[in-house]
């Protein structure tokens, strides 16, 4: 069935995380982790990735750590995924010329409207509006 990566999780949580804490405020992986309950290391690794994408910034030093690199307003989810994973393909087909069964295949449209309505709900989804409709 359809599943979504450790990864991908870890980072809109850590996006999630940050946002509670305001633009300015600077947490370390370490702290990040254990409020949220999950993997440093696996935690670092999707942080460097948000950095890459300017969904979070870092900051060097004794006090160094990451906040967040943009407000929550203008951060989507799919934002975050594409930081994460790079292009979002939910089935072969979605990836032209990778299926081998594409030119008998009866169901790839209903397939390419599955992923265009995912795609679609992630894009509308900001981390402001995820925050509120399920923290309030």
């Amino acid at each position: 069935m359809l599943q979504i990566s450790r990864k991908f999780e870890y980072g809109l949580h850590a996006v999630t995380y940050l946002s509670t804490k305001g633009l300015d405020r600077v947490v370390t992986v370490k702290e990040m982790a254990s409020d949220i309950g999950i993997s440093q290391e696996f935690l670092s690794k999707a942080m460097q990735s948000l950095k890459r994408a300017g969904i979070a910034k870092s900051v060097q030093g004794v006090k160094g750590g990451y906040s967040l690199g943009r407000n929550p307003t203008q951060i989507t989810v799919i934002d975050i995924a594409i930081a994460i994973e790079g292009t979002l393909h939910l089935m072969r087909c979605a990836s032209k010329g990778s299926c081998e069964i594409s030119s008998s295949c009866h169901h790839q449209g209903y397939m390419n409207s599955l992923q265009q309505k995912i795609q679609d709900l992630m894009s509308n989804t900001t981390v402001e509006s995820l925050l509120k409709k399920f923290v309030d």
